[in-house]
């Protein structure tokens, strides 16, 4: 258990928390929220002790062990992968560095051969002897193959250095768990593990993501930053965002519709513990979501921006069609290859790839910015397609030295100073910030200016590259909204497993050798044997 009391933290007149106290028991996960800045983060790095506060303490239990996720891939360059999870458990390595020195010193004394086998009781007591095993079968559980597990981690990948990192954390049970964005870079199936993982662990488990669905499913309680306080709620985050709108709808508009739609609510926190009983969780957790309370939540503070793609026009027959593309990348490997498609109206198509290159090289052929090594595409004649791609410096160098205004009146028909600022002011840019430098933005904001980019050129056709990168769960949760309302056709990439799941009725995935196509949902896609097979199928194919 981790207690806080009265923890107060500021930066200059700039206060984060003040006066908050806490309660973390085993058994239960704390997802963190709170706007950008808000301190999610920070208020982690308190608890883990990285950072000291300006008054209050925080106490943690004797004998728990708490693990943290590590920010720094690049900590454990020369170690062995398998040894870099082994040292999640601190002081099971530092026996196994002791013992080992002893055993490897041939002039050890007497004595130091009794403090070896201390050593060796200490090391089978933690469960020492099936260490390696227990790291392998995280390792494999998180997608690293076994003949990776003695290779240097310098010679991994940036996404297979998180996965380790995350088994790391794991590694050997700890009392309490800290982690802080703990699915960035992880593919669909390990987040899927990781969630079904942490939603049987037994201890506490404390953590920061903007990845809704993974809060959903792991959480009991949503730990809520806003007004420089701290307040823990039972419930997942869903649970949470659809309180905190009623309850500002009640204090907004006290009438009949919001009484309905209170009582809407109470069903849903019906359906959502009876749901919640037949999940994964410990049967504390249960206990805890059984005592769900809608009078609890108070209404947030945050904004949420206005994302809404309205199409100029109605799309015709014929929308996109795609004959045999085929790209490599520059050492001659196929990023794909002979994809053909034909996109059909009301298509929102989730476009998946394992190589993220391959996914944006696809999308830079349809916006035209990169020629096909083969084959052809065509949008129909009636189709205006906008392309809000995953690099977006480009389009904020210092060299154009633009505020705000006019980056946006650049790609607006209206020009006029009212309509631009009204623009600016639906995507949460208001007063002053409306002259901000448009390269000093930070990557939300910058995403946000696309998406006004975007709804600007009222597109038929809208192809996102991964879209959440940089955003904040309130931006996230109105391009979610934005996307399912949109009346055209779509092909987006995310991240973001709720989002994907919800908007998507198509998946597309690119292989080097080839595509799969579905026309089902991304939860159907996940689970699906025949997914599973083709893929198969493809990645033994022998390429040219």
């Amino acid at each position: 258990m981790i207690t806080v009391n009265n923890l107060a933290l500021q930066y200059g007149k700039r206060v984060l928390f003040n006066e908050v106290n806490l309660k973390f028991n085993q058994g239960n996960c704390y997802g963190v929220i709170g706007a950008n800045g808000a301190g999610k983060s920070t208020f982690l790095k308190i608890l883990s002790g990285e950072i000291t506060p300006n008054s209050g303490e925080i106490s943690v239990s004797p004998g728990n062990r708490m693990a943290v996720l590590s920010q720094d891939h690049f900590a454990f360059e020369e170690e062995q992968v398998i040894n870099t999870v082994i040292m999640g458990h601190k002081e099971m390595y530092s026996i196994i560095q002791e013992k080992d020195a002893i055993y490897m010193n041939p002039d050890a004394t007497e004595e130091e051969g009794m403090r070896a086998a201390e050593l060796e009781n200490q090391f089978g007591e933690m469960g020492g002897w099936n260490a390696e095993s227990d790291a392998a079968e995280l390792l494999s559980n998180m997608g690293i193959k076994e003949d990776l597990h003695y290779m240097k981690m310098a010679d991994l990948s940036g996404a297979q250095k998180v996965k380790v990192l995350l088994a790391q954390a794991l590694f050997g049970n700890p009392d309490i768990l800290i982690l802080d964005e703990p699915t960035n870079d992880l593919d669909p199936n390990a987040i899927t593990w990781l969630s079904d993982f942490l939603a049987d662990f037994k201890n506490t488990v404390i953590v920061v993501s903007h990845d809704r669905y993974f809060l959903d499913m792991v959480c009991t309680h949503i730990v809520d930053i806003d007004f420089q306080k701290i307040n823990i709620y039972t419930g997942n985050y869903t649970f949470w965002y659809e309180s905190s709108k009623l309850k500002a709808a009640q204090i907004a508009n006290k009438n009949k519709k919001t009484e309905a739609k209170r009582k809407e609510m109470l069903e849903f926190i019906q359906r959502f513990s009876a749901n919640a009983s037949k999940s994964k969780q410990a049967t504390a957790r249960k206990k805890a979501l059984d005592k769900l309370n809608l009078e609890e939540i108070k209404p947030s503070s945050r904004k949420y921006p206005f994302i809404h793609f309205e199409p100029e026009r109605q799309a015709g027959d014929q929308i996109l069609r795609v004959d045999n593309l085929s790209k490599k990348d520059e050492h001659g490997n196929f990023l794909f290859r002979n994809v053909s498609f034909v996109v059909n109206h009301k298509d929102k198509i989730a476009l998946l790839g394992l190589d993220s290159a391959a996914v944006t090289a696809f999308y830079e052929i349809l916006a035209g910015e990169l020629e096909p090594d083969s084959g052809s595409f065509e949008f129909g004649q009636t189709i205006t397609a906008a392309y809000a791609p995953n690099e977006n410096h480009r389009y904020f160098t210092e060299d154009q030295d633009l505020d705000l205004m006019e980056w946006l009146r650049q790609y607006s028909e209206n020009k006029d100073e009212q309509f631009i600022r009204g623009f600016l002011g639906r995507m949460l840019f208001s007063g002053e910030e409306v002259y901000k430098k448009s390269s000093v933005l930070s990557g939300g904001e910058k995403v946000r200016c696309m998406m006004a980019k975007t709804m600007l050129s009222h597109p038929n056709f809208v192809m996102l590259d991964e879209p959440t990168n940089h955003l904040d769960l309130e931006s996230i949760t109105a391009l979610n909204e934005a996307m399912e309302n949109f009346k055209g056709n779509m092909i987006f990439t995310s991240h973001d497993h709720k989002l994907t799941n919800t908007v998507a009725n198509r998946i597309i995935e690119l292989t080097p050798n080839g595509i799969i196509d579905s026309l089902i949902s991304f939860k159907e896609y996940l689970r699906s044997e025949n997914v599973i097979d083709q893929r198969n199928t493809l990645s033994g194919l022998v390429m040219a």
